[in-house]
């Protein structure tokens, strides 16, 4: 006996559907959903026509086929805006903060601590319990310079006596 002789397809589709979309809350991104919706569609085809399973799948698998490229192509053209484009790119929020080399930084590479955190680092030879700015990263890579705490100020932005103009 066959476990789904009971059911009518078009239950089967919708819950398939449902579970997809229920799916679609765990999963990151936004894939799940269009399946889902091509499951249902399929559901509700099948509850008006009445449909071979071969024929069911065909177009189910043609649905979620246009479904997920017309999305893929819409969300390219529209992508969704985020009040924090950095959220889940550390290493881009800290360009322009100050860190401290733990491990001297030799042959272009060492380690620094920012905050409660310890970054490999790249840049030019600094040595242990410098100060270093962060200038950029590459994934989870800082890219660091020296930090110096009197900076060099312009020509023409000091008076005779070191002091600046006013």
């Amino acid at each position: 006996m066959n476990g789904l002789e009971g059911f009518d397809a078009h239950w089967v589709w919708i819950a398939i559907g449902l579970i997809l979309a229920a799916l679609e809350m765990l999963v990151p991104g936004v894939y799940l959903i269009w399946l889902a919706i091509a499951a249902i569609i399929t559901g509700l085809l099948t509850l008006g026509i009445d449909l071979a399973l071969p024929a069911q799948v065909v177009v189910f698998v043609s649905l979620s086929l246009i479904a997920a490229f017309s999305a893929k192509r819409f969300l390219r053209d529209s992508p969704i805006e985020s009040s924090d484009p950095l959220l889940n790119q550390r290493g881009t929020r800290l360009i322009g903060e100050n860190a401290l080399v733990t491990q001297a930084i030799v042959g272009g590479s060492g380690r620094v601590k920012y905050g409660d955190s310890e970054w490999i680092a790249r840049g030019p030879d600094i040595g242990e319990g410098e100060r270093v700015r962060i200038t950029g990263s590459d994934g989870t890579i800082l890219m660091v310079e020296p930090f110096n705490l009197i900076a060099d100020s312009p020509a023409g932005d000091t008076d005779d006596a070191g002091g600046k103009q006013a």
